[in-house]
């Protein structure tokens, strides 16, 4: 069975079930917290060599089709051979590392467009995937970063995606940052993380404490998905940016038009 194109659409109800990450589709769409306790943390000092090597030859660098054109990436594309591959061919972990999400792409656009809210502060993006809103937030002069993802697949790729773009490549953590004490951060940032109810009510309850604790700033980047704005946490956001998708991006998400950024208030 070859991939359908626009695999990447299961994002959003109704999903396409069949390609590389239709294994991965569940009534909930994308997997729960835990996904693994896998911890790699890294600054790009060490890459498997194997798996470097598979990421470079399955994946293609591009910069086109999203709301970043500055920012390069090597995600899977209709010119990568597991784009249109069977599922089951898939060696690793599902690869939502290989997609820019629309809330991603809306997070990073507004950093690289508004530098002084990242410039000297820390930094922690939860759910890095690519890596790109942590990338964007270094471009913007973040002094201090933590990518966190809990694939360690994911964690490589952010290194190759730095390397990409000139960049020292930060640490990345792959636990369930849910699950550790929280640490002290200027800026939160989490994209298209509201996907299951039940992940949304840790986060929200997560999110809270750590404004609580920290007077952190949390910014969510979200494209519209029903499970996020049908949530209690809408109650305490103020809207701060919305971006119109590219064409590329719409056709790989059911037709998504607009992404948002948000800015938490608890």
């Amino acid at each position: 069975m070859a991939l359908c194109p626009g695999w990447r659409a299961f994002a959003l109800f109704p999903f396409n079930r069949c390609g590389v990450l239709g294994k991965a589709v569940r009534s909930t769409g994308l997997p729960l917290f835990p996904w693994g306790h896998c911890p790699w943390r890294g600054t790009g000092s060490f890459l498997d060599p194997e798996m470097k090597a598979f990421l470079e030859e399955h994946t293609e660098v591009t910069r086109s089709g999203s709301l970043t054109p500055e920012i390069q990436l090597r995600l899977l594309t209709p010119r990568c051979k597991f784009w249109w591959e069977r599922a089951d061919l898939w060696p690793h972990s599902d690869p939502y590392w290989a997609i820019y999400w629309p809330g991603g792409q809306a997070l990073s656009r507004y950093l690289l467009d508004n530098p002084d809210i990242v410039r000297g502060r820390s930094v922690l993006d939860i759910g890095s995937g690519c890596g790109a809103t942590a990338i964007a937030a270094k471009m913007s002069g973040a002094l201090r970063i933590l990518a966190n993802d809990i694939d360690p697949i994911a964690g490589m790729a952010i290194t190759l995606n730095c390397e990409l773009n000139r960049l020292n490549p930060f640490p990345v953590l792959t636990k369930n940052i849910l699950d550790l004490a929280q640490d002290k951060w200027d800026l939160v940032l989490l994209g298209d993380m509201f996907y299951d109810e039940d992940l949304a009510d840790s986060l929200h309850q997560w999110l809270k404490n750590c404004c609580q604790a920290h007077r952190t700033r949390v910014l969510i980047g979200d494209p519209g998905r029903p499970q996020f704005s049908g949530h209690s946490i809408q109650h305490q956001l103020l809207k701060v940016a919305e971006y119109s998708l590219p064409e590329p991006t719409r056709q790989e998400n059911n037709g998504l038009t607009t992404s948002t950024v948000w800015d938490f208030q608890p």
